[in-house]
C-alpha cells in the first residue's frame, strides 16, 4: 500500500483523489478527494476501486467512508461546462477544486492516473491508482455513489431515458430513448453520438 510507505516517514493527511463519469454522455462529472483518518484501519478492509464492487455495497461503503475520513469533498462538473472546455482539461480542473475545498490542507495527494499541474502540495499520479491506494479506493467509492444518486434523481425527472440502469452511459436502450425522445439539458453535446443525433 502507497500510503503505509508514505506513513513510514511521516507523512500524515494523505488525500487520494479520484472521478466518477468521464465515459457517460450524460450527466455531470464527480470528482472526490478524501484524506482518511487512518489509512490502515481495520474498518476499511472492504474499500477498493468502486468498479469491483457492487452498487449495494459501494452504497454501504459509502457512510463508512465518510465517517473515516477527516474530511472529504465532492465536486460536480456540469454538461455545459465538459461542452465548453473538454472533457479532460475538466477532470483535472475538477481534481483541483475538490483538493483545494478539503477542510485540512494535505501534506501529499495522491490522484488514479492523472497527476494535477500547478500544485503546491507533493502529489504523485498512480496507474490504476484505485486499485493500489485505499485513499483514491476511497474517493473512488464517494464519487461513484454521489454520481449514481445524481442519475437516479435524473431517472425520476426523465423516466422515459433510463437513467437509473444505465447512469447516462451509452448504452443501445439509451441511444434509442434519445432517437425516440430527443437529447436533454444533461446529455453531453460534445460527445460524438449526441453531436451525431443534433445534426
Amino acid at each position: 500500500m502507497i500510503e503505509q510507505n508514505l506513513l513510514k516517514v511521516g507523512i500524515k493527511n494523505i488525500a487520494g483523489v479520484d472521478e466518477a463519469g468521464r465515459g457517460p454522455c450524460a450527466g455531470p462529472l464527480v470528482i472526490a478527494a478524501a484524506i482518511l483518518k487512518d489509512p490502515l484501519s481495520n474498518l476499511l478492509a472492504d474499500v477498493r476501486d468502486s468498479k469491483e464492487l457492487s452498487e449495494s455495497k459501494r452504497e454501504a461503503l459509502f457512510d463508512v467512508v465518510i465517517s473515516n475520513c477527516l474530511t472529504y469533498a465532492i465536486i460536480e462538473i456540469a454538461p455545459a461546462e465538459i461542452d465548453s472546455l473538454g472533457l479532460h482539461k475538466c477532470n483535472i480542473e475538477g481534481m483541483r477544486r475538490a483538493v483545494n475545498t478539503l477542510e485540512i490542507t494535505p501534506e501529499y495527494i495522491l490522484t488514479d492516473g492523472y497527476p494535477i499541474p500547478g500544485l503546491t502540495t507533493p502529489n504523485l499520479s498512480v496507474w490504476k491508482g484505485d486499485q493500489v491506494a485505499i485513499s483514491i479506493s476511497a474517493a473512488s467509492i464517494l464519487a461513484k455513489v454521489y454520481r449514481d444518486r445524481i442519475m437516479i434523481s435524473f431517472d425520476k425527472q426523465y423516466p422515459q431515458y433510463g437513467f437509473a440502469s444505465h447512469k447516462g452511459y451509452i448504452t443501445e436502450s439509451h441511444t434509442e430513448a434519445i432517437k425516440k425522445h430527443g437529447v436533454l439539458p444533461i446529455h453531453r453535446k460534445s460527445f460524438s453520438n449526441i453531436a451525431a443525433l443534433l445534426k
